[in-house]
Formats: structure tokens, sequence, C-alpha cells
């Protein structure tokens, strides 16, 4: 004769790993941080390249779309045009400096020549802006085509893979209010001062007891 307890003892099992499941997934929601697409109050720079302007404009266009359909207001968005996008990391580093924008569109277009010259452009347009972000503390959202053909530029511009310079915009959006959660959280910088400025303090005032 089984053992009913033997029986009952894997489901009961599984349920109980269940529940552990949905409680550690709960827990990690609450714990989760994350941006949301609400682009109202947000400083946008956007830095497109003239080179292979016939796709750029296509890009900056659908970023410029994106942004305002998602609240930013148009006086918020600053644009500026650079020859290449060679050039591309050094204005977003200028434009983060500044400290006049939250976050930076880069857009671009590199098509593959018969050189080595675009794995050079690619590589380094690539560390630029990932340098850039790093160094300033400001987001930099990634909208620089590297297609091997012209056919796969148009593809990403607006046609049969949707429009990369749109996606930029969004996820220019989430990164910056992301950051302003995780930003908001910390006090430790804010409140370390007036701590220094109460010792200060007390100790003026034990002085005077003295």
């Amino acid at each position: 004769m089984k053992n009913l307890s033997q029986e009952r003892h894997p489901s009961t099992s599984l349920r109980t790993g269940s529940d552990t499941q949905k409680s550690t997934d709960e827990k990690i929601r609450r714990k989760m941080r994350a941006g949301n697409l609400d682009a109202s109050g947000i400083r946008f720079g956007i830095v497109v390249s003239r080179f292979n302007e016939f796709i750029t404009d296509r890009l900056l266009r659908s970023a410029y779309d994106a942004l305002l359909r998602s609240g930013a207001k148009e006086k918020d968005i600053e644009i500026v045009r650079v020859p290449g996008s060679f050039e591309i990391p050094s204005a977003a580093r200028t434009l983060a400096e500044t400290k006049k924008c939250d976050v930076i569109i880069c857009l671009g277009c590199l098509l593959r020549g018969d050189t080595a010259h675009y794995d050079v452009i690619v590589n380094e347009v690539a560390r630029g802006i990932g340098q850039s972000a790093q160094e300033t503390g400001v987001p930099h959202a990634f909208g620089v085509l590297t297609c091997d053909t012209l056919k796969q530029a148009i593809d990403r511009a607006g046609l049969k893979m949707g429009n990369k310079g749109f996606e930029a915009a969004l996820a220019a959006v989430e990164m910056a209010n992301l950051r302003r959660a995780v930003v908001g959280r910390s006090s430790l910088v804010v409140r370390q001062p007036k701590k220094q400025g109460a010792k200060r303090g007390m100790r003026k005032t034990r002085r005077k007891e003295r």
C-alpha cells in the first residue's frame, strides 16, 4: 500500500517552490528602478552627422518626432550638426559638459567600403561616445548606423527594420528618467556637508563653554 504522505510530498514541494519564487519576484520588482517614457521637463541634445545625409536626416526626423510624442518641448531640444560620424563623440562631450542637456542622442550612418577605414571609424565612434557618457555622467543614446550596404541603412532608417533614430530617442528618454530615479535616491552627497557644518558649530560652542 502506498504512503499518501509520500505521494503528496512532491506536489507540496512544488507549490512551496512556486510560492517562494513568486515572493522573490515580488521583492525584486519592489527593489527595481527603471526609467519611464515621459520626456516632459527633460533637456535633450541631438548630435547628427551630415555625411550620408540622405539617411541621417531620416534618423533625425524620427528621433525628433519620438521626443515630441513622449512629451518633450521644442525649446528643450538642441540639435548640433557635425561633418561626419567621427566628430560625433567630440560634439556630444562638448554638449554634455555644458550641463544644459540631461541626455545626448547620437545619430550617424557609416557604410562599409573597400578599405579598413570603416572598421577604424566604427571603433573610434563607439569608444568615444561610451567614454563621453562615462566621464561626464550624462547618458548618451547610440543611434549611429553601421551597415554593410546602403540598402541595410535605408531599412534601418524607416523601412523594414523600423527607424533606429526613433529607438535611440526612446532609449534617451528612459535613461534620463532612470538617472533621475537613481541619483534622486542618493542623499549622501547632500547630507555630508551639513554634518560637517554641524560638527564645526558644536566645536565652536564647546570652545565658548571652556
